[in-house]
């Protein structure tokens, strides 16, 4: 028997002596979409920044990018710093923490900070990254963010006896593509996952987000039972604006359900269209009070066969899996209904994109600073979500954060120099070499805004 012979995995030698490449040179995408958009323009609304060799608005819109490239605290700054060639001067770790300590106690340091966001958004929006759809659906939800340390301001115990914190936060919906992030409320990890007010807050400083000019689509605001508030219905109406709201099983939920005949229950789709496997749908209004809740609201409720091995809870009847929402939308097939409601799972996919873009810890000893870093979090996937709208196709423009970074922001290039000119020259068998390339193009493409 012969045995081919292969290379050991030590046979090449390392030498530290190579010049003019650089590594994460996808970043400088977002980066400097950032300043095409007019993200780091609308950050510097404070004064005498010219003054400062690293002005704040640079400072955090670089803290973004590195946030969206991976990194989840202020040092990994050293990627772009260490990398001048690339990025240029980039602030250090202290001045870095200056500057966020400077945004937070600004009394309007994070209502600016979000008002710089929504600016962006509209511009984004105006270039080509406007969603394609006749609804927009605002998703929100709460999660957690632990915390290994009592010394954090803020952070308390949680409802699944965990220690952290509880934000709660809003996705547009934008289908199979990525999310696009709206707002974030941060929380202490003790805060009710349904708390009205929160919620309703939380909800406007979403609706804020949404570019109006021109505008006139509806917008509608989906939550889970947590969310399945009468007041929080009420101030949605309030502002023109639909919900679907998750609602608790109770006892006079179930005593309705059961007394549905057979022939009110109709095959639940999928979103092809196609009817779901073991799910039917009715509609339970008149069978539940709702004195309390706005006029059109209706109760819809959805009966699945348990999934094989299942542990059934009491409230299962007949091996049947129930869940129930509130909605004021009049459509009358019932099935697409409570299929648009189940449609906001997804943004548990967006929620843990989040925490992959720096949101799985929260680096700070002070809630206003920890404040300021769920937003750049939000300003992160924002320039995310924007370059996947604009300036990719295909699969990277619904690939996930971790996709995305090893195909395109992560890439290594050599830097070269040659008749006045900078040359970003990158690897030819890279194979998304011409989908970073063509990324490029087109951002130059869009007018320059900084």
């Amino acid at each position: 028997m012969r045995v081919q012979a292969t290379n050991s995995p030590g046979s090449f030698e390392v030498t530290t002596d190579a010049t003019g490449v650089v590594g994460h040179a996808g970043a400088a995408l977002l980066r400097e979409l950032a300043d095409r958009l007019g993200l780091t323009g609308a950050l510097g609304w404070r004064g005498g920044q010219g003054r400062r060799r690293h002005p704040d608005a640079t400072v955090l819109r670089d803290l973004a990018v590195v946030l969206a490239d991976g990194g989840d605290c202020l040092s990994d700054l050293a990627v772009l710093r260490d990398q001048p060639a690339l990025f240029g001067p980039v602030a250090s770790t202290a001045t870095a923490w200056r500057a966020v300590e400077r945004t937070a106690s600004d009394p309007d340091g994070l209502a600016r900070l979000r008002a710089a966001r929504a600016d962006a958004r509209a511009r984004a929006w105006a270039a080509g990254g406007d969603p394609d759809v006749e609804l927009l659906v605002v998703d929100a939800d709460a999660t957690l963010v632990l915390s290994h340390s009592d010394a954090k301001e803020g952070a308390a115990g949680t409802y699944k006896h965990t220690f952290g914190f509880a934000p709660l936060l809003a996705y547009l919906d934008r289908g199979q593509a990525p999310g696009e992030p709206l707002a974030g409320l941060l929380r202490p990890g003790n805060a009710p996952p349904g708390a009205t007010g929160d919620l309703i807050e939380l909800v406007d400083l979403a609706v804020a987000q949404l570019p109006t000019a021109g505008d006139e689509r509806s917008v509608l605001v989906r939550s889970d039972s947590a969310g399945g508030s009468s007041k929080l219905a009420w101030h949605l109406r309030e502002r023109g604006i639909g919900f679907t709201l998750g609602m608790q099983v109770d006892a006079h939920v179930r005593e309705a359900i059961a007394a549905q005949p057979e022939r009110a229950w109709t095959p639940a789709v999928n979103a092809d269209g196609q009817p779901r496997d073991g799910a039917e749908v009715c509609e339970l209004t008149g069978w539940v009070d709702l004195g309390n809740w706005p006029d059109q609201t209706r109760v819809i409720c959805r009966r699945e066969d348990a999934h094989p091995g299942a542990q059934l809870r009491f409230t299962d009847v007949d091996g049947h899996r129930f869940q129930v929402f509130l909605t004021d939308q009049a459509d009358p097939d019932v099935a697409r209904l409570e299929l648009r409601h189940r449609q906001r799972a997804r943004v548990e996919d967006r929620i843990r994109a989040a925490k992959a873009t720096g949101l799985r810890n929260l680096p700070f000893d002070r809630w206003r600073r920890n404040a300021i870093w769920l937003e750049l979090v939000l300003c992160a996937q924002d320039l995310t979500c924007w370059a996947q709208a604009l300036l990719l196709d295909g699969q990277l423009a619904v690939a996930e954060p971790k996709a995305l970074r090893y195909r395109l922001l992560h890439v290594a290039a050599r830097i070269v120099r040659h008749a006045g000119r900078v040359i970003l020259r990158l690897q030819a068998s890279w194979p998304w070499a011409a989908e970073l390339a063509r990324a490029f193009a087109r951002l130059r493409a869009l007018p320059l805004r900084c």
